[in-house]
């Protein structure tokens, strides 16, 4: 208990006498993920702005501009007299998508021919554009089903729901099972907050290994007890690391109220195994170089782009063999299978076995770096033997 306590004491001081380690444990790291929340507490994107060129000025160019605006995610913003203005302005970046709306529309429609009606958009935007093409899409089938039904009354079927059958001859009934309001903080943020939590960790572990090497040299701390010294270093920043994620967990699935239906034991098991395995990353990295930049910069190439690989915006199943390989060497990745499983699909302890062992593996990584610290206690002594 007593070297438990003077422990303890030590840790402190080193805190308080470093005071980006000290923010790093305290303030950053809710900061950030409230920071990133708050990009995407809206939730649903809305009234995005849309121009019109309309070359047909009739009562149909007219209904279909009226259907384009009354979709929720659609607001006409801007109507163009050519074509050429409606360009400079899509280009430009004052609208999302120009909407062509061709001369002689309501006349061809009328005739029985299929006008088209055209519609540009930037892909670059890939979420902004899969919502213009689906509200695009909802509001133009809801005009032609309505034309043809109109159409199949004026043939003479005299009952609604006939006329109505003939112009939708088939119904689609598509149910989200997840995330059934397209909410883009359950999206974005659940993936975002972990992939940022994981960079927060390995650079901390390497602060504070750097933070004690200033203050004593490490080979000498190291020197009597290397594995019990790292470990014991360690501990009580796995503490603060956990109650990090552990926080976030309570305020995205607690606070805000979004859909959890798995186990909270079995989530929190697997952010203690994904805190153990970045502090392994971290520490080994510091160990190996014994340089602060050098093993920073190592971490940042490591964990900055994981967000790309875990899965979340891009499905790992298409992802190139280099790419799967870089993604299984994220202590992340393994980590949000078994959160996205849980929280979404309530998955059992029995299903989740095979991220908590990939996480589990990640332990052979602070095997290495006791048996690095290891190595410099022994250097260190030879070097005093030679002394």
């Amino acid at each position: 208990m007593m070297h438990l306590s003077q422990s303890l004491r030590r840790e402190w001081q080193v805190l308080a006498a470093d005071g980006w380690l000290k923010a790093l444990l305290s303030w950053v790291p809710p900061l950030l993920f409230l920071s990133v929340w708050a990009v995407f507490s809206a939730g649903i994107a809305r009234d995005l702005p849309i121009g019109v060129v309309d070359l047909d000025q009739s009562r149909l160019s007219r209904q279909a501009v009226r259907y384009y605006d009354a979709s929720p995610a659609l607001a006409v913003a801007r109507a163009f007299p050519s074509v050429e203005q409606g360009s400079a302005a899509l280009r430009s970046g004052d609208i999302y998508a120009l909407v062509v709306l061709a001369p002689q529309l309501e006349k061809q429609a009328l005739l029985g021919h299929t006008p088209e009606i055209t519609t540009f958009y930037n892909s670059q935007f890939i979420l902004i554009a899969k919502l213009v093409k689906s509200a695009m899409m909802q509001a133009q089938g809801t005009l032609n089903a309505q034309l043809d039904t109109l159409m199949n009354l004026a043939e003479g079927n005299a009952v609604l729901s006939q006329a109505l059958g003939k112009a939708v001859p088939i119904r689609t009934q598509i149910t989200p099972l997840y995330n059934s309001n397209n909410h883009y903080g359950q999206f974005l943020v659940a993936g975002a907050v972990p992939a940022m939590w994981q960079i927060l960790m390995v650079i901390t572990t390497i602060m504070v290994l750097a933070a004690h090497d200033r203050q004593q040299s490490l080979q000498t701390w190291l020197k009597p007890a290397p594995c019990r010294r790292l470990l014991g270093k360690l501990l009580p920043y796995t503490m603060i690391l956990w109650m990090h994620g552990l926080l976030f967990l309570v305020a995205l699935y607690g606070v805000l109220g979004w859909p959890m239906h798995g186990s909270w034991l079995v989530l929190g098991g697997a952010q203690l195994l994904t805190v153990l395995a970045c502090q392994g990353v971290g520490a080994l990295l510091y160990l190996a170089t014994l340089d602060t930049t050098r093993a920073m910069s190592l971490a940042a190439g490591f964990t900055a782009p994981a967000f790309a690989f875990v899965g979340v915006t891009f499905p790992a199943t298409d992802m190139p063999l280099l790419a799967q390989v870089w993604r299984s060497a994220l202590p992340v990745t393994h980590y949000l299978d078994v959160q996205l499983h849980q929280v979404n699909h309530g998955q059992h302890l029995s299903e989740a076995t095979p991220q908590l062992l990939a996480l589990a593996a990640f332990l052979l990584l602070l095997g290495l770096a006791v048996l690095k610290a290891r190595k410099l206690a022994a250097g260190s002594n030879r070097q005093e033997g030679v002394a």
